[in-house]
């Protein structure tokens, strides 16, 4: 199956971060999945990332933020499996996915990644989310994601929300076959928003069984 003609133009970019990611990762694989060929994991990951690649469902392109989603996390996929082939526990899976995702965002000058936070919490961004979840119902593409934006209530001391009603990581996982490595792909949010200075409360997701994950952003206090 060919790769979408969008992916395939960020193609080198996803695989340069992959191979980034496997080294970071290599000495977790080592001390807490007791793997040794570590040449060999990382050519059956990358491999397997090829696989995931022309799985990855189009959703918009440059017009739907939930593009860069699964441009960024997708290759979890792939490593889950990978892992998972070799006996690993899905908790350890978890642990190791979370610390090398951390890793690799910190890789970035803390300056840009605060930037990109306070751009994320600014009125124009959630103007543009509010735009974007009123079209995420539209379903243009089914294998997008849908949602709402969340105003805070006069009591909540959250600055907005976003409630996930369905999720592109759950149906790529129910159609692939991925649903037992899906919880590890969620538990990645929370590094990703706090390394930007945002604090992600969640109390339940589409993957736990709920009828909808419930985000809700605010801004961590700055040290």
């Amino acid at each position: 199956m060919a790769l979408h003609p969008f992916y395939e133009s960020h193609r080198g970019a996803m695989e340069a971060a992959m191979r980034h990611r496997l080294d970071l990762a290599e000495p977790m694989l080592r001390e807490r999945a007791y793997l040794s060929d570590m040449g060999g994991i990382k050519r059956e990951v990358m491999d397997e990332f090829e696989i995931v690649l022309t799985q990855m469902p189009y959703v918009g392109g440059a017009a739907s933020r939930m593009s860069d989603f699964f441009m960024r996390l997708i290759g979890f996929m792939a490593i889950s499996r990978v892992l998972r082939r070799h006996g690993v526990p899905l908790p350890v899976i978890g642990e190791i996915e979370r610390e090398t995702y951390k890793a690799q965002l910190l890789t970035e000058p803390e300056a840009e990644r605060l930037a990109a936070g306070r751009q994320f919490m600014s009125r124009e961004n959630q103007a543009l989310l509010r735009e974007q979840a009123a079209k995420s119902h539209l379903q243009e593409f089914p294998e997008d994601f849908v949602y709402d934006f969340v105003a805070p209530g006069p009591r909540d001391s959250f600055e907005f929300g976003i409630n996930y009603r369905a999720c592109g990581f759950c149906k790529f996982a129910a159609r692939h076959g991925d649903k037992e490595i899906l919880p590890n792909i969620c538990g990645l949010d929370f590094d990703a928003y706090a390394t930007r200075g945002i604090r992600l409360e969640r109390t339940q997701t589409l993957a736990g069984g709920a009828n909808h994950c419930d985000f809700r952003f605010s801004r961590l206090p700055a040290d």
